[in-house]
C-alpha cells in the first residue's frame, strides 16, 4: 500500500477487517480498502506526525494521535473531523478505545494518560503517578484495566474506575514502547527497547 509520503508509524484495522487506518510522519491519515489495496481517504488536520491511529469498537470512529498534542475524532464513513480532543502538554504517543466504546484513552510524552468521555469529548480522568513518557497503553478485554508502558522501563496497570495504579511490573531495562492484552485478558505482553 504506497500513498504516503513520509513513513508510516502506526496502522489500524477497523473491527470488520474491511478497512485500514494508517498514520504517518506526512501529518495524514490514511484509509485503505483491504479488499483492494485503494487509498479510499486522505485524513487532514494535524499539524505535525501522526504516531497512533484506533478505531471504535462499531467502526464509525476513528481516533489518532499526534506530535502537535492533540487527539482527532474521525467520522469514518465522511472523512471529516467530528472533535479535537486537547489537554496533553506534549505528543500523544497512543490512542484506543474502550471494549464498550464509551471511553477513549490516551497516552502521551507529557507522563500522563487521559480518559475521554466518547460522548461529551471531555477528559473525565487524568492518570499519572511516578510515571515518564507513556508509549503505549492498551484496555483489557473487560475494560476494568489500562495497562501503560513507559520511558522508565515499567508498566504500570491501572483501575479505570477509580484511576488508581493499583500494580507495577518491573522487568524490562529500557523503555517499554508497546503493551497488549491476551483475548481472555489473563496475560500482558510487553515489547521494549531492551531488545
Amino acid at each position: 500500500l504506497q500513498a504516503h509520503t513520509e513513513p508510516v508509524l502506526s496502522v489500524a484495522f477497523s473491527p470488520d477487517g474491511e478497512l485500514l487506518a494508517s498514520g504517518s510522519e506526512d501529518r495524514t491519515v490514511k484509509l485503505w480498502d483491504v479488499a483492494t489495496g485503494k487509498c479510499i481517504r486522505t485524513l487532514n488536520g494535524h499539524t505535525r506526525t501522526v504516531l497512533s491511529v484506533a478505531f471504535s469498537l462499531d467502526g464509525k470512529l476513528l481516533a489518532s494521535g499526534s506530535y502537535d498534542s492533540t487527539i482527532k475524532l474521525w467520522d469514518v464513513g465522511t472523512g471529516r473531523c467530528i472533535r479535537t480532543l486537547e489537554g496533553h502538554t506534549s505528543q500523544v504517543e497512543s490512542v484506543t478505545f474502550s471494549p464498550d466504546g464509551r471511553l477513549l484513552a490516551s497516552g502521551s510524552a507529557d507522563g500522563t494518560i487521559r480518559l475521554w468521555d466518547m460522548e461529551t469529548g471531555e477528559c473525565i480522568r487524568t492518570l499519572n503517578g511516578d510515571i515518564y513518557w507513556v508509549f503505549s497503553i492498551a484496555f483489557s478485554p473487560d475494560g476494568r484495566l489500562l495497562a501503560s508502558g513507559s520511558h522508565d522501563s515499567t508498566i504500570k496497570l491501572w483501575d479505570v474506575g477509580t484511576g488508581r495504579c493499583i500494580r507495577t511490573l518491573k522487568a524490562h531495562t529500557d523503555s517499554v514502547e508497546s503493551v497488549t492484552f491476551s483475548p481472555d485478558g489473563r496475560l500482558l505482553a510487553s515489547g521494549s527497547h531492551d531488545s
